[in-house]
């Protein structure tokens, strides 16, 4: 758990841990040896939906989902995850006053320090679902990270050990079998159904406590946490605590819509914003974990920012949407395809990008080799480019925020690199800021930036920026280098 400021919340994974004596929130992923492990689809009814339903039984004041339950909450499982971690090697007594150093206390505890460090058992708890008659199990990778052993319990108290298929940490979907057979199992949903205000329902472990159920509404769809850019996160105000992970997330027609995987919080309990994993996402990775044994994603190699409506201005597009590329990587599949920084990438084979957050998604979640259109908007003008997509393992696309400026007038003094310094910054020209001051100095410029195009355009002189500031509009897009990171900065012009 990450605690960033008293103002910002953090994002915890659902897994309840205990360690020597109390209760500890962790995040982890399994990253074990596991041997690919390949079933007959043909025989395996995986995310194959049994014919009935269960309809949705309205009452006053909310759905009743007590039928759901009935039906479907023998397919939640409780999953014991026991591991170890390595402890420290004693107490730090250089942190003891020096008034309290010739107590009793610290002669006591003083023996104890510089000891070697030692592994520990460690016990964690989670959840699943249950996805094939014959013992697959759906649950959280960080649930099963560094599991030494991994026990299933189901709803009539029969436990199994089980074994991990494969784990995906980009995604944190994991898969896991047990030797079990005729077991019930969940009908999948679609989650693009989902509407912000509908109700949903979550069965799972929290704490410990098997098979609790809670309710809520969706708050919102397609959620990016600054850890996870590649899952559309569905946002509940469902109550989940630690040992939900992995548990699922049902619709009021009993189907399956997502996977309960964070909060965000500021104590480490629920405070009415949890997130789950959509379960069309987890159904690509668990086939690509049952066929193969591991996850590929995909990667375009770049990096991308938000659109503000200032960048939108200077590119001359009419609403603010879509992701600016920033950077391009040498050699990625997105440099064999022609983008450059200053691009904005509207849509994917159709499927428009309304926010920079959406491509990380939309690529990472494809596979490698894959050929995919890309609508771009480039010199003041929409066209289309065509790209094969690489492994995200070679890379990665990062999304960055955009900032935005007000003022009049420019305020930067700018001078050439010399040899050195482009050899230093990596590039082939540009200009370091050696000043700034009014509607720059309010975008986040600052000294020893290196400003390497206005609106798209490189720059290499002094005269060429102000040639470019003449005909330019109320506001310019700077792209600016700062140490290896590469942003468009938006400038009022006033």
């Amino acid at each position: 758990m990450t605690t960033k400021n008293s103002r910002i919340l953090t994002a915890v994974a659902l897994c309840t841990a205990i360690a020597t004596g109390g209760f500890a929130m962790y995040q982890t992923s399994y990253a074990g040896s596991t041997p690919a492990v390949r079933l007959d689809n043909k025989s395996l009814p995986l995310f194959n939906n049994p014919p009935a339903a269960v309809g949705q039984a309205a009452a006053v004041g909310g759905p009743n989902f007590s039928a759901i339950v009935k039906r479907f909450g023998p397919t939640v499982v409780h999953i014991n995850v026991r591991g170890e971690t390595m402890a420290t090697g004693g107490p730090d007594m250089s942190q003891v006053p020096p008034q309290l150093r010739n107590s009793p206390f610290f002669q006591f505890f003083q023996q104890f320090q510089n000891q070697p460090a030692h592994q520990v058992p460690t016990e964690g708890l989670g959840s699943g679902f249950i996805i094939s008659s014959d013992g697959l199990v759906l649950t959280n990778a960080h649930v099963v990270k560094g599991a030494k052993s991994v026990t299933v319990t189901l709803t009539d108290h029969r436990s199994y050990k089980a074994k991990v298929l494969g784990a995906d940490t980009k995604t944190d979907i994991a898969v896991i079998k047990i030797d079990a057979h005729n077991l019930p199992t969940v009908r999948i949903g679609d989650p693009s159904k989902l509407d912000a205000g509908d109700w949903v329902l979550a069965i799972g472990s929290p704490y410990g406590f098997y098979n609790t159920v809670t309710a809520g509404i969706v708050s919102a769809k397609s959620r990016a946490l600054p850890d996870d850019s590649m899952v559309p996160f569905i946002q509940t105000d469902v109550a989940v605590n630690p040992g939900n992970s992995g548990g699922p997330l049902f619709n009021t027609q009993g189907e399956v819509v997502g996977i309960n995987s964070q909060i965000f919080t500021q104590t480490g309990a629920f405070e009415g914003l949890s997130f789950a994993i959509p379960i069309n996402v987890a159904e690509k990775v668990a086939r690509q974990i049952i066929e193969h044994g591991h996850v590929e994603h995909a990667r375009l190699g770049i990096a991308v920012q938000t659109v503000t409506q200032q960048l939108a201005n200077s590119f001359g597009l009419q609403t603010p949407r879509g992701a600016l590329v920033a950077q391009v990587t040498d050699g990625s599949p997105a440099a064999k395809a022609g983008l450059k920084a200053g691009d904005i990438i509207l849509s994917v084979n159709g499927q428009p990008v309304n926010d920079s957050s959406d491509l990380p998604m939309m690529i990472g979640l494809m596979r490698p080799g894959q050929k995919v259109q890309l609508g771009v908007w480039t010199n003041h003008r929409q066209t289309t480019v065509d790209a094969t997509l690489g492994n995200f393992n070679e890379g990665s696309i990062v999304a960055d925020a955009g900032q935005g400026a007000t003022g009049h007038g420019l305020g930067l003094q700018v001078r050439p690199l010399n040899p050195n310094e482009l050899a230093q910054a990596q590039v082939s020209g540009g200009l370091l800021v050696q000043g700034v001051s009014g509607p720059a100095e309010a975008a986040g410029v600052q000294p020893g930036d290196i400003l390497l195009a206005i609106d798209g355009k490189p720059v290499r002189s002094v005269a060429q920026v102000r040639a470019m500031l003449k005909g330019a509009g109320n506001t310019v897009a700077l792209l600016i280098q700062r140490g290896s990171n590469r942003i468009f900065v938006p400038v009022d012009m006033g």
